[in-house]
Protein backbone atom coordinates (compact mmCIF):
# COMPACT_ATOMS: atom_id res chain seq x y z
CA UNK A 1 0.00 0.00 0.00
CA UNK A 2 1.47 3.22 -1.06
CA UNK A 3 1.67 5.74 1.69
CA UNK A 4 -0.61 8.01 0.90
CA UNK A 5 -3.38 5.25 0.64
CA UNK A 6 -2.14 4.43 3.80
CA UNK A 7 -2.80 7.74 5.43
CA UNK A 8 -5.65 8.39 3.55
CA UNK A 9 -7.17 5.02 5.26
CA UNK A 10 -5.91 6.11 8.68
CA UNK A 11 -7.25 9.51 9.01
CA UNK A 12 -10.85 8.14 7.17
CA UNK A 13 -11.09 5.37 10.09
CA UNK A 14 -9.78 7.91 12.97
CA UNK A 15 -12.36 10.58 11.41
CA UNK A 16 -15.05 8.08 11.45
CA UNK A 17 -14.39 7.18 15.18
CA UNK A 18 -14.27 3.40 14.09
CA UNK A 19 -11.01 3.11 15.20
CA UNK A 20 -8.97 4.31 18.66
CA UNK A 21 -5.96 6.74 18.27
CA UNK A 22 -4.51 3.95 20.68
CA UNK A 23 -5.41 1.03 18.36
CA UNK A 24 -4.30 2.76 15.60
CA UNK A 25 -0.94 3.29 16.92
CA UNK A 26 -0.80 -0.37 18.03
CA UNK A 27 -1.91 -1.88 14.71
CA UNK A 28 1.23 0.40 13.42
CA UNK A 29 3.80 -1.61 15.41
CA UNK A 30 2.63 -4.48 14.13
CA UNK A 31 3.06 -3.66 10.58
CA UNK A 32 6.35 -1.58 10.85
CA UNK A 33 7.29 -5.22 12.45
CA UNK A 34 5.94 -7.66 10.50
CA UNK A 35 4.48 -5.66 7.76
CA UNK A 36 0.73 -6.57 5.96
CA UNK A 37 -2.06 -4.09 5.36
CA UNK A 38 -3.34 -1.89 7.84
CA UNK A 39 -6.71 -2.34 7.31
CA UNK A 40 -6.05 -6.34 7.89
CA UNK A 41 -4.09 -6.05 10.94
CA UNK A 42 -6.78 -3.76 12.60
CA UNK A 43 -9.11 -6.22 11.53
CA UNK A 44 -6.92 -9.46 12.36
CA UNK A 45 -6.69 -7.97 15.91
CA UNK A 46 -10.26 -7.20 16.73
CA UNK A 47 -9.50 -3.26 16.59
CA UNK A 48 -12.02 -3.37 13.30
CA UNK A 49 -14.93 -5.25 12.23
CA UNK A 50 -14.44 -6.28 8.39
CA UNK A 51 -17.99 -4.87 7.36
CA UNK A 52 -16.62 -1.58 8.72
CA UNK A 53 -13.69 -2.03 6.67
CA UNK A 54 -14.73 -2.48 3.64
CA UNK A 55 -17.68 -0.04 3.99
CA UNK A 56 -14.42 2.96 4.74
CA UNK A 57 -12.30 1.50 2.04
CA UNK A 58 -15.27 1.47 -0.90
CA UNK A 59 -15.96 5.16 0.21
CA UNK A 60 -12.29 6.58 0.24
CA UNK A 61 -10.79 5.16 -2.52
CA UNK A 62 -14.08 4.62 -4.50
CA UNK A 63 -13.69 0.82 -4.74
CA UNK A 64 -17.00 -1.03 -5.63
CA UNK A 65 -17.74 -3.24 -3.13
CA UNK A 66 -19.66 -6.30 -3.69
CA UNK A 67 -20.91 -9.60 -2.21
CA UNK A 68 -19.30 -12.51 -3.89
CA UNK A 69 -22.00 -15.03 -2.84
CA UNK A 70 -24.91 -12.99 -5.48
CA UNK A 71 -22.10 -14.18 -8.49
CA UNK A 72 -22.16 -17.08 -10.71
CA UNK A 73 -18.74 -16.95 -11.52
CA UNK A 74 -17.65 -18.92 -14.94
CA UNK A 75 -15.80 -22.10 -14.36
CA UNK A 76 -13.03 -20.86 -17.59
CA UNK A 77 -12.03 -17.91 -15.45
CA UNK A 78 -10.52 -20.37 -12.79
CA UNK A 79 -7.56 -20.76 -15.93
CA UNK A 80 -6.91 -17.48 -15.96
CA UNK A 81 -5.52 -17.39 -12.43
CA UNK A 82 -4.22 -20.35 -10.60
CA UNK A 83 -5.54 -21.16 -7.35
CA UNK A 84 -2.10 -21.03 -5.47
CA UNK A 85 -1.82 -17.47 -6.71
CA UNK A 86 -5.51 -16.35 -5.97
CA UNK A 87 -5.14 -17.68 -2.27
CA UNK A 88 -1.35 -15.59 -2.11
CA UNK A 89 -2.84 -12.38 -3.14
CA UNK A 90 -7.12 -12.81 -1.68
CA UNK A 91 -8.12 -12.52 -5.59
CA UNK A 92 -10.56 -14.19 -7.39
CA UNK A 93 -11.03 -13.04 -11.10
CA UNK A 94 -15.35 -12.58 -11.36
CA UNK A 95 -15.81 -11.30 -14.92
CA UNK A 96 -13.54 -10.37 -18.39
CA UNK A 97 -14.96 -7.14 -20.37
CA UNK A 98 -13.07 -7.15 -23.22
CA UNK A 99 -9.18 -6.56 -22.15
CA UNK A 100 -10.06 -6.13 -18.69
CA UNK A 101 -10.39 -8.65 -15.84
CA UNK A 102 -12.62 -7.58 -12.82
CA UNK A 103 -11.14 -9.42 -9.76
CA UNK A 104 -12.20 -9.30 -6.21
CA UNK A 105 -9.54 -8.63 -3.75
CA UNK A 106 -9.55 -8.27 0.55
CA UNK A 107 -7.21 -5.65 -0.66
CA UNK A 108 -7.47 -3.62 -3.43
CA UNK A 109 -4.98 -1.27 -2.48
CA UNK A 110 -1.86 -3.84 -2.68
CA UNK A 111 -0.50 -2.25 -5.33
CA UNK A 112 2.23 -5.03 -5.97
CA UNK A 113 -0.51 -8.01 -6.37
CA UNK A 114 -2.11 -6.02 -9.17
CA UNK A 115 0.53 -5.44 -10.90
CA UNK A 116 1.46 -9.33 -10.40
CA UNK A 117 -1.81 -10.16 -12.00
CA UNK A 118 -1.89 -7.90 -14.62
CA UNK A 119 1.69 -9.55 -15.67
CA UNK A 120 0.28 -12.78 -15.21
CA UNK A 121 -2.67 -12.42 -16.79
CA UNK A 122 -1.99 -10.06 -19.53
CA UNK A 123 -5.19 -8.13 -18.73
CA UNK A 124 -5.60 -4.77 -17.27
CA UNK A 125 -7.10 -5.24 -13.73
CA UNK A 126 -10.00 -3.35 -12.70
CA UNK A 127 -10.18 -4.42 -8.19
CA UNK A 128 -13.38 -4.50 -6.69
CA UNK A 129 -13.79 -4.99 -2.64
CA UNK A 130 -15.01 -8.58 -1.18
CA UNK A 131 -14.28 -10.17 2.06
CA UNK A 132 -11.52 -12.43 2.71
CA UNK A 133 -14.29 -15.49 3.98
CA UNK A 134 -16.11 -14.29 0.76
CA UNK A 135 -13.24 -15.01 -1.61
CA UNK A 136 -11.66 -18.21 0.14
CA UNK A 137 -15.39 -20.10 -0.27
CA UNK A 138 -15.73 -18.56 -3.82
CA UNK A 139 -11.86 -19.75 -4.45
CA UNK A 140 -13.04 -23.49 -2.99
CA UNK A 141 -16.06 -23.22 -5.31
CA UNK A 142 -13.87 -22.30 -8.27
CA UNK A 143 -11.06 -25.08 -8.13
CA UNK A 144 -13.48 -27.84 -6.35
CA UNK A 145 -13.49 -30.11 -9.63
CA UNK A 146 -9.87 -30.73 -9.32
CA UNK A 147 -10.63 -32.58 -5.95
CA UNK A 148 -12.36 -35.68 -5.31
CA UNK A 149 -14.85 -37.00 -3.03
CA UNK A 150 -14.41 -39.93 -0.38
CA UNK A 151 -17.18 -41.79 -2.75
CA UNK A 152 -15.05 -41.25 -6.17
CA UNK A 153 -12.05 -42.28 -4.56
CA UNK A 154 -13.83 -46.01 -3.34
CA UNK A 155 -15.76 -46.43 -6.13
CA UNK A 156 -13.00 -46.37 -8.55
CA UNK A 157 -11.14 -49.52 -9.41
CA UNK A 158 -12.25 -52.64 -7.77
CA UNK A 159 -8.89 -54.07 -8.54
CA UNK A 160 -6.30 -51.71 -8.78
CA UNK A 161 -3.07 -54.05 -8.59
CA UNK A 162 -1.53 -52.02 -6.40
CA UNK A 163 0.64 -54.45 -3.45
CA UNK A 164 1.91 -53.70 -0.13
CA UNK A 165 5.23 -55.44 -0.36
CA UNK A 166 6.63 -55.08 3.43
CA UNK A 167 3.80 -54.56 6.04
CA UNK A 168 4.73 -55.15 9.47
CA UNK A 169 2.00 -56.32 11.67
CA UNK A 170 3.58 -57.05 14.78
CA UNK A 171 2.52 -54.95 16.93
CA UNK A 172 0.42 -55.12 20.32
CA UNK A 173 -3.56 -54.32 18.14
CA UNK A 174 -6.17 -52.00 19.25
CA UNK A 175 -9.56 -51.99 18.39
CA UNK A 176 -8.20 -49.12 15.95
CA UNK A 177 -5.67 -51.27 14.65
CA UNK A 178 -7.97 -53.98 13.96
CA UNK A 179 -10.71 -51.86 12.31
CA UNK A 180 -7.83 -50.46 10.50
CA UNK A 181 -7.46 -54.04 8.58
CA UNK A 182 -10.82 -54.66 7.62
CA UNK A 183 -11.48 -54.81 3.94
CA UNK A 184 -13.27 -51.23 3.74
CA UNK A 185 -10.58 -48.97 5.29
CA UNK A 186 -7.44 -51.08 3.92
CA UNK A 187 -9.68 -50.24 0.19
CA UNK A 188 -9.56 -46.82 1.07
CA UNK A 189 -5.94 -46.87 2.01
CA UNK A 190 -5.07 -48.54 -0.58
CA UNK A 191 -6.79 -45.85 -2.99
CA UNK A 192 -5.72 -43.22 -1.45
CA UNK A 193 -2.18 -44.27 -2.23
CA UNK A 194 -3.32 -45.12 -5.89
CA UNK A 195 -4.76 -41.67 -6.94
CA UNK A 196 -1.59 -40.50 -5.42
CA UNK A 197 0.49 -42.35 -7.62
CA UNK A 198 -1.83 -41.98 -11.16
CA UNK A 199 -1.52 -37.89 -10.31
CA UNK A 200 2.00 -38.27 -9.63
CA UNK A 201 2.10 -37.10 -6.36
CA UNK A 202 5.48 -36.63 -4.22
CA UNK A 203 3.63 -36.34 -1.24
CA UNK A 204 0.39 -37.38 0.77
CA UNK A 205 -0.51 -35.04 3.00
CA UNK A 206 -3.10 -37.45 6.01
CA UNK A 207 -4.20 -34.10 8.07
CA UNK A 208 -6.43 -34.43 11.28
CA UNK A 209 -9.29 -31.70 11.50
CA UNK A 210 -11.74 -30.77 13.98
CA UNK A 211 -14.35 -32.70 11.45
CA UNK A 212 -12.52 -34.81 9.41
CA UNK A 213 -9.50 -36.59 8.16
CA UNK A 214 -8.08 -34.12 5.24
CA UNK A 215 -5.80 -35.68 2.40
CA UNK A 216 -3.92 -33.33 0.33
CA UNK A 217 -1.34 -34.32 -2.58
CA UNK A 218 1.72 -32.47 -3.21
CA UNK A 219 1.87 -32.37 -7.71
CA UNK A 220 4.44 -30.69 -9.47
CA UNK A 221 5.52 -28.56 -6.28
CA UNK A 222 2.00 -27.58 -5.63
CA UNK A 223 -0.29 -28.77 -2.90
CA UNK A 224 -4.15 -29.96 -4.17
CA UNK A 225 -6.72 -30.92 -1.32
CA UNK A 226 -7.49 -34.59 -2.66
CA UNK A 227 -10.11 -35.41 -0.76
CA UNK A 228 -12.33 -35.53 3.27
CA UNK A 229 -12.44 -38.95 4.97
CA UNK A 230 -15.19 -38.93 7.34
CA UNK A 231 -14.17 -38.55 11.19
CA UNK A 232 -15.42 -41.66 12.44
CA UNK A 233 -12.71 -43.41 10.24
CA UNK A 234 -9.72 -41.43 10.95
CA UNK A 235 -8.62 -43.42 13.67
CA UNK A 236 -8.33 -46.90 11.73
CA UNK A 237 -7.05 -44.81 8.87
CA UNK A 238 -4.00 -43.36 10.69
CA UNK A 239 -3.47 -47.09 12.50
CA UNK A 240 -3.37 -49.12 9.25
CA UNK A 241 -0.62 -46.55 7.68
CA UNK A 242 1.31 -46.32 10.89
CA UNK A 243 1.38 -50.64 10.65
CA UNK A 244 1.87 -50.40 6.96
CA UNK A 245 5.32 -48.11 7.72
CA UNK A 246 6.52 -49.80 10.96
CA UNK A 247 5.38 -47.86 13.40
CA UNK A 248 4.41 -48.18 16.94
CA UNK A 249 0.45 -47.58 16.90
CA UNK A 250 0.34 -47.35 20.74
CA UNK A 251 2.25 -44.02 20.47
CA UNK A 252 0.64 -40.63 19.48
CA UNK A 253 2.64 -38.59 22.06
CA UNK A 254 5.82 -38.26 20.01
CA UNK A 255 7.22 -38.23 16.29
CA UNK A 256 7.54 -41.23 14.46
CA UNK A 257 9.21 -41.96 11.40
CA UNK A 258 8.80 -45.15 9.19
CA UNK A 259 8.76 -46.62 6.18
CA UNK A 260 6.85 -49.58 3.66
CA UNK A 261 7.05 -50.23 -0.24
CA UNK A 262 4.34 -51.20 -2.83
CA UNK A 263 4.56 -52.66 -6.49
CA UNK A 264 2.07 -51.45 -8.70
CA UNK A 265 1.81 -51.98 -12.39
CA UNK A 266 5.47 -53.68 -12.25
CA UNK A 267 6.94 -50.85 -10.67
CA UNK A 268 7.73 -50.33 -7.05
CA UNK A 269 7.87 -47.18 -5.24
CA UNK A 270 9.13 -46.67 -1.65
CA UNK A 271 7.29 -44.49 0.70
CA UNK A 272 9.14 -42.60 3.47
CA UNK A 273 6.59 -41.75 6.39
CA UNK A 274 6.55 -39.24 9.01
CA UNK A 275 3.65 -38.83 11.55
CA UNK A 276 3.50 -35.74 14.02
CA UNK A 277 1.22 -35.00 16.94
CA UNK A 278 -0.87 -32.60 16.42
CA UNK A 279 -4.35 -30.98 18.22
CA UNK A 280 -6.72 -33.34 16.26
CA UNK A 281 -4.36 -36.96 16.34
CA UNK A 282 -1.16 -37.82 14.04
CA UNK A 283 -0.72 -36.04 10.88
CA UNK A 284 1.07 -38.07 8.57
CA UNK A 285 2.86 -37.27 5.66
CA UNK A 286 4.05 -39.53 3.35
CA UNK A 287 7.01 -38.98 0.56
CA UNK A 288 7.26 -40.90 -2.57
CA UNK A 289 10.32 -42.20 -3.99
CA UNK A 290 10.48 -43.66 -7.03
CA UNK A 291 13.30 -45.36 -7.90
CA UNK A 292 12.87 -45.17 -12.16
CA UNK A 293 13.64 -41.44 -11.37
CA UNK A 294 17.11 -42.14 -10.71
CA UNK A 295 17.92 -43.69 -14.29
CA UNK A 296 16.71 -40.68 -15.84
CA UNK A 297 20.13 -39.37 -15.44
CA UNK A 298 21.69 -35.76 -15.71
CA UNK A 299 20.91 -35.29 -19.80
CA UNK A 300 16.88 -35.40 -19.14
CA UNK A 301 16.67 -33.37 -15.53
CA UNK A 302 16.46 -30.10 -17.88
CA UNK A 303 19.94 -28.76 -17.54
CA UNK A 304 20.76 -26.21 -20.41
CA UNK A 305 24.23 -27.33 -22.60
CA UNK A 306 26.42 -25.25 -21.07
CA UNK A 307 25.30 -25.97 -17.43
CA UNK A 308 24.83 -29.77 -18.05
CA UNK A 309 28.83 -29.92 -19.51
CA UNK A 310 30.56 -28.36 -16.66
CA UNK A 311 28.44 -30.50 -14.09
CA UNK A 312 29.55 -33.90 -16.18
CA UNK A 313 32.87 -31.76 -16.27
CA UNK A 314 33.13 -32.10 -12.42
CA UNK A 315 31.98 -35.33 -12.11
CA UNK A 316 34.70 -36.46 -14.23
CA UNK A 317 37.25 -35.84 -11.45
CA UNK A 318 38.63 -38.46 -9.38
CA UNK A 319 38.54 -35.87 -6.25
CA UNK A 320 37.21 -32.83 -5.20
CA UNK A 321 33.54 -31.41 -3.81
CA UNK A 322 31.17 -30.68 -6.13
CA UNK A 323 28.42 -28.92 -3.91
CA UNK A 324 24.11 -28.82 -4.51
CA UNK A 325 22.27 -25.54 -3.10
CA UNK A 326 18.85 -24.36 -2.51
CA UNK A 327 15.87 -25.28 -0.57
CA UNK A 328 14.17 -27.70 0.65
CA UNK A 329 12.09 -29.57 -2.48
CA UNK A 330 14.64 -27.76 -5.03
CA UNK A 331 15.25 -31.08 -6.60
CA UNK A 332 19.32 -30.98 -4.74
CA UNK A 333 18.62 -34.77 -3.68
CA UNK A 334 17.47 -36.15 -7.23
CA UNK A 335 20.17 -34.62 -8.65
CA UNK A 336 23.12 -36.15 -6.69
CA UNK A 337 21.62 -39.52 -6.71
CA UNK A 338 21.22 -38.83 -10.97
CA UNK A 339 24.89 -38.67 -10.25
CA UNK A 340 25.74 -41.15 -7.67
CA UNK A 341 23.85 -43.51 -10.35
CA UNK A 342 26.17 -42.88 -13.50
CA UNK A 343 28.82 -43.53 -10.82
CA UNK A 344 27.55 -46.61 -9.41
CA UNK A 345 30.32 -49.27 -10.94
CA UNK A 346 31.57 -52.38 -9.77
CA UNK A 347 34.98 -50.66 -9.91
CA UNK A 348 33.92 -47.96 -7.24
CA UNK A 349 33.05 -47.35 -3.20
CA UNK A 350 30.36 -45.55 -2.92
CA UNK A 351 29.32 -44.77 0.51
CA UNK A 352 26.21 -41.96 1.79
CA UNK A 353 25.30 -40.77 4.95
CA UNK A 354 22.35 -39.25 4.96
CA UNK A 355 19.30 -38.43 7.20
CA UNK A 356 17.11 -39.61 6.36
CA UNK A 357 18.31 -42.58 3.45
CA UNK A 358 15.83 -41.01 0.49
CA UNK A 359 16.21 -43.68 -2.10
CA UNK A 360 17.85 -47.03 -1.27
CA UNK A 361 20.39 -48.29 -4.35
CA UNK A 362 21.95 -51.18 -4.82
CA UNK A 363 25.66 -51.32 -4.72
CA UNK A 364 25.67 -48.30 -2.68
CA UNK A 365 26.48 -48.72 0.89
CA UNK A 366 24.24 -45.41 2.79
CA UNK A 367 24.24 -44.90 6.43
CA UNK A 368 21.26 -43.88 8.15
CA UNK A 369 22.49 -40.61 10.16
CA UNK A 370 20.90 -40.96 13.66
CA UNK A 371 21.97 -38.60 16.86
CA UNK A 372 20.11 -40.05 19.37
CA UNK A 373 22.65 -42.78 19.50
CA UNK A 374 25.46 -40.32 18.90
CA UNK A 375 25.71 -41.28 14.90
CA UNK A 376 26.05 -37.57 13.64
CA UNK A 377 27.25 -36.37 10.17
CA UNK A 378 30.31 -35.98 11.48
CA UNK A 379 30.90 -39.15 13.52
CA UNK A 380 29.59 -41.06 10.82
CA UNK A 381 31.81 -39.73 8.02
CA UNK A 382 34.96 -40.14 10.10
CA UNK A 383 33.99 -43.80 10.60
CA UNK A 384 33.61 -44.01 6.72
CA UNK A 385 37.13 -42.77 5.97
CA UNK A 386 37.91 -45.57 7.16
CA UNK A 387 36.37 -47.89 4.88
CA UNK A 388 38.57 -46.76 1.68
CA UNK A 389 35.63 -44.88 -0.21
CA UNK A 390 36.04 -43.75 -3.55
CA UNK A 391 33.23 -41.79 -3.50
CA UNK A 392 31.19 -40.04 -0.73
CA UNK A 393 27.53 -38.39 -0.74
CA UNK A 394 26.65 -36.07 2.90
CA UNK A 395 23.06 -35.45 3.09
CA UNK A 396 23.83 -32.01 4.00
CA UNK A 397 26.64 -30.05 5.28
CA UNK A 398 25.51 -28.34 8.47
CA UNK A 399 28.15 -27.81 11.07
CA UNK A 400 31.70 -26.73 11.00
CA UNK A 401 33.02 -30.16 12.08
CA UNK A 402 31.30 -31.91 9.09
CA UNK A 403 32.69 -29.55 6.62
CA UNK A 404 35.99 -29.84 7.96
CA UNK A 405 35.99 -33.36 7.87
CA UNK A 406 34.51 -33.49 4.03
CA UNK A 407 36.51 -30.89 3.00
CA UNK A 408 39.92 -32.67 4.21
CA UNK A 409 38.31 -36.00 2.33
CA UNK A 410 37.97 -34.23 -1.02
CA UNK A 411 41.54 -33.21 -0.39
CA UNK A 412 43.10 -36.86 0.09
CA UNK A 413 41.72 -38.64 -2.69
CA UNK A 414 37.71 -38.71 -2.70
CA UNK A 415 34.75 -37.00 -4.90
CA UNK A 416 32.55 -35.42 -2.25
CA UNK A 417 29.23 -34.97 -2.80
CA UNK A 418 26.89 -32.68 -0.66
CA UNK A 419 24.36 -30.09 -0.48
CA UNK A 420 24.11 -26.80 1.28
CA UNK A 421 21.18 -24.60 2.16
CA UNK A 422 22.22 -21.21 0.07
CA UNK A 423 20.16 -18.68 -2.19
CA UNK A 424 22.90 -19.07 -5.39
CA UNK A 425 26.15 -20.89 -5.62
CA UNK A 426 28.71 -18.22 -4.99
CA UNK A 427 26.58 -17.81 -1.51
CA UNK A 428 28.19 -21.50 -1.15
CA UNK A 429 31.90 -20.11 -0.77
CA UNK A 430 30.56 -17.36 2.15
CA UNK A 431 28.82 -20.03 3.92
CA UNK A 432 31.67 -22.80 4.43
CA UNK A 433 33.89 -19.95 5.77
CA UNK A 434 31.11 -18.94 8.51
CA UNK A 435 31.30 -22.31 9.38
CA UNK A 436 35.16 -21.67 9.94
CA UNK A 437 36.55 -23.65 7.02
CA UNK A 438 39.82 -21.50 5.80
CA UNK A 439 39.38 -19.97 2.38
CA UNK A 440 42.53 -22.12 1.20
CA UNK A 441 40.92 -25.23 1.99
CA UNK A 442 37.72 -24.39 0.46
CA UNK A 443 39.86 -23.10 -3.22
CA UNK A 444 41.77 -26.58 -3.11
CA UNK A 445 38.71 -28.61 -2.64
CA UNK A 446 35.40 -27.10 -3.97
CA UNK A 447 35.54 -27.45 -7.80
CA UNK A 448 31.75 -27.04 -8.88
CA UNK A 449 28.71 -25.41 -7.07
CA UNK A 450 25.29 -25.67 -8.54
CA UNK A 451 22.25 -23.58 -7.34
CA UNK A 452 18.97 -25.08 -8.18
CA UNK A 453 15.50 -24.79 -8.46
CA UNK A 454 12.52 -26.59 -9.98
CA UNK A 455 9.55 -25.29 -12.71
CA UNK A 456 6.86 -26.67 -13.56
CA UNK A 457 6.50 -27.20 -17.06
CA UNK A 458 3.72 -25.76 -19.56
CA UNK A 459 1.76 -28.86 -20.10
CA UNK A 460 1.42 -30.16 -23.45
CA UNK A 461 -2.23 -31.14 -23.75
CA UNK A 462 -3.65 -27.82 -22.99
CA UNK A 463 -0.31 -25.59 -23.66
CA UNK A 464 -0.68 -23.94 -20.42
CA UNK A 465 -4.48 -23.28 -20.42
CA UNK A 466 -5.91 -25.15 -17.45
CA UNK A 467 -8.35 -27.08 -19.49
CA UNK A 468 -7.49 -30.68 -19.31
CA UNK A 469 -8.06 -33.65 -16.78
CA UNK A 470 -3.94 -34.36 -17.34
CA UNK A 471 -2.66 -31.94 -15.62
CA UNK A 472 -5.80 -31.50 -12.99
CA UNK A 473 -6.56 -27.90 -14.95
CA UNK A 474 -3.41 -25.61 -13.53
CA UNK A 475 -1.58 -25.69 -16.94
CA UNK A 476 1.49 -27.30 -15.75
CA UNK A 477 2.82 -31.27 -16.41
CA UNK A 478 6.10 -32.30 -14.77
CA UNK A 479 8.54 -30.10 -13.54
CA UNK A 480 11.98 -28.98 -14.72
CA UNK A 481 15.56 -28.09 -13.10
CA UNK A 482 16.52 -24.63 -13.39
CA UNK A 483 20.22 -24.40 -12.98
CA UNK A 484 23.22 -21.75 -11.89
CA UNK A 485 26.47 -23.42 -12.37
CA UNK A 486 29.79 -22.14 -10.98
CA UNK A 487 32.81 -23.64 -11.93
CA UNK A 488 35.58 -22.83 -9.74
CA UNK A 489 38.22 -21.81 -11.84
CA UNK A 490 41.87 -20.44 -10.85
CA UNK A 491 40.75 -16.74 -10.69
CA UNK A 492 37.72 -17.82 -8.07
CA UNK A 493 40.48 -19.82 -6.10
CA UNK A 494 42.45 -16.39 -6.41
CA UNK A 495 39.09 -14.34 -5.11
CA UNK A 496 38.37 -17.37 -2.57
CA UNK A 497 41.82 -16.59 -0.47
CA UNK A 498 41.80 -12.84 -0.76
CA UNK A 499 38.11 -13.11 0.84
CA UNK A 500 36.63 -11.65 -2.14
CA UNK A 501 33.14 -10.66 -1.00
CA UNK A 502 30.22 -12.89 -2.48
CA UNK A 503 29.09 -10.03 -5.05
CA UNK A 504 32.14 -9.86 -7.17
CA UNK A 505 32.57 -13.58 -7.37
CA UNK A 506 29.23 -13.94 -8.79
CA UNK A 507 29.86 -11.18 -11.50
CA UNK A 508 33.41 -12.60 -12.48
CA UNK A 509 31.39 -15.64 -13.23
CA UNK A 510 28.41 -14.03 -14.61
CA UNK A 511 31.20 -12.66 -16.79
CA UNK A 512 32.76 -15.68 -17.69
CA UNK A 513 29.74 -17.92 -18.69
CA UNK A 514 27.96 -18.72 -15.91
CA UNK A 515 23.72 -18.16 -16.29
CA UNK A 516 22.45 -17.39 -13.32
CA UNK A 517 18.74 -18.72 -11.72
CA UNK A 518 17.05 -15.78 -13.35
CA UNK A 519 18.78 -16.55 -16.91
CA UNK A 520 18.48 -19.87 -17.04
CA UNK A 521 14.67 -19.75 -16.00
CA UNK A 522 13.57 -16.53 -18.49
CA UNK A 523 15.79 -19.15 -21.22
CA UNK A 524 13.09 -21.97 -20.80
CA UNK A 525 10.28 -19.44 -20.41
CA UNK A 526 11.64 -18.08 -24.21
CA UNK A 527 11.50 -21.85 -25.63
CA UNK A 528 7.80 -22.38 -24.18
CA UNK A 529 9.20 -25.03 -21.71
CA UNK A 530 7.54 -22.95 -18.77
CA UNK A 531 5.48 -19.62 -17.92
CA UNK A 532 6.57 -16.18 -16.65
CA UNK A 533 4.43 -16.74 -13.07
CA UNK A 534 7.07 -19.70 -12.64
CA UNK A 535 9.94 -17.92 -13.47
CA UNK A 536 8.88 -15.26 -11.21
CA UNK A 537 8.27 -17.56 -8.29
CA UNK A 538 11.54 -19.94 -8.87
CA UNK A 539 13.82 -16.59 -9.00
CA UNK A 540 12.12 -14.27 -6.66
CA UNK A 541 15.47 -14.00 -4.10
CA UNK A 542 17.10 -12.51 -7.14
Amino acid sequence: MAKKEHDNLSEALLDQKLVTEKDMKAAKGIQAKEGGALGRILVKNGMLSEKDLIAVMSTTFSIPAINLSRYKIEKELSSIVPEKVARQYQAVPICKLGTTLVVAMSDPLNVLAVDDLKMLTKFNIEPVLATEDDIEHTIDRLFVSNRLTLSDVMGEQEDNDLEIVNVKEEFDISDAALEGETPAIVKMVNLVLFEALRKRASDIHIEPEENDLRVRYRIDGSLHDALKIPKKNQNAVLARLKIMSGMDITESRIPQDGRFKIRTQSKEVDFRVSALPTSFGSKIVLRALDRSSLSVGLDKLGFSELSLKRFKDAVARPFGMILVTGPTGSGKSTTLYSVLNKLNTPDRNIITIEDPVEYQVEGITQIQANSDIGLTFASGLRSLLRQSPDIIMIGEIRDSETADIAIKASLTGQLVLSTLHTNDAATAISRLEDMGVEPFLIASSVILVAAQRLCRVVCPSCKGKGECKKCLSTGYYGRRAVLEVLTVDDKIREMIIDRASTDDIKKYAVTHGMKTLREDAMDKYKHGITTMEEVTRVTSEE
